[in-house]
């Protein structure tokens, strides 16, 4: 914990931090997560966030950022934090929905970090990944695994949670056409079936894409 307590990124610079420090390389690690994560005092000052908490800080949809301090967009959500952050005061963790007006909520999994002797209690805040498989991840899989980019594409879409009848209505393509590709899919992965394919998607590692790395404006 002690490593990033002072290494709140911003605009892409640490503040404070050497380029050899441990703490910028550490920060370096987390920007490519494709999970947001963050570190906050008790109070909700942001300590650290890397690139993909960053982004959802500037959506606006469910949380801010107001000089360095977390906040939410309602007052409900903003109670749900608190508390969660309370909890983490007292060494519990706790798993939070932030609900959005539009569209789906935030879920964010809130951990008390140790500290040493006279350090002040700090909570590490998880984000949920906005996809079960981002773009970068989903076409390193395919390049591994020789898809084509139209067996690709039927992949991207499956994870999104649609069945057969629906890619094929969203790719304009014959049901018979997807059905063949999703064969060709397992046939290529070895996996049993849509639901062991989409699962050893869902499991791979959480690489941001390169995107994130663009300034935020």
């Amino acid at each position: 914990m002690d490593v990033v307590a002072n290494a709140w990124v911003q605009g892409g610079s640490l503040r404070g931090e050497d380029e050899g420090s441990a703490a910028y390389g550490l920060a370096l690690l987390m920007d490519e997560l494709a999970h947001g994560v963050m570190v906050t005092t008790i109070d909700g000052r942001i300590l650290h966030a890397n690139q993909a908490a960053r982004h959802e800080l500037a959506r606006q949809r469910v949380i801010v950022g107001v000089q360095d301090k977390l906040q939410t967009t309602s007052a409900e959500n903003m109670r749900v934090l608190q508390d969660a952050l309370s909890r983490a005061a007292e060494g519990k963790r706790s798993l939070i929905e932030l609900a959005a007006t539009e569209g789906p909520g935030l879920s964010v999994a809130a951990v008390p970090l140790r500290g040493g002797a006279g350090k002040p209690a700090v909570a590490a805040l998880f984000f949920a990944r906005s996809m079960v498989c981002d773009s970068l991840m989903l076409t390193f899989y395919s390049r591994t695994h020789g898809l084509t980019a139209t067996e690709e594409q039927v992949l991207g879409v499956l994870c999104q949670g649609y069945s057969a009848p629906q890619v094929a209505l969203q790719m304009k393509i014959a049901v018979s056409t997807v059905r063949t590709h999703i064969r060709s899919l397992c046939a290529k992965t070895r996996s049993g079936g849509v639901r062991e394919l989409v699962s050893r998607v869902a499991v791979l590692p959480p690489v941001a894409p390169p995107f994130w790395h663009e300034p935020l404006h």
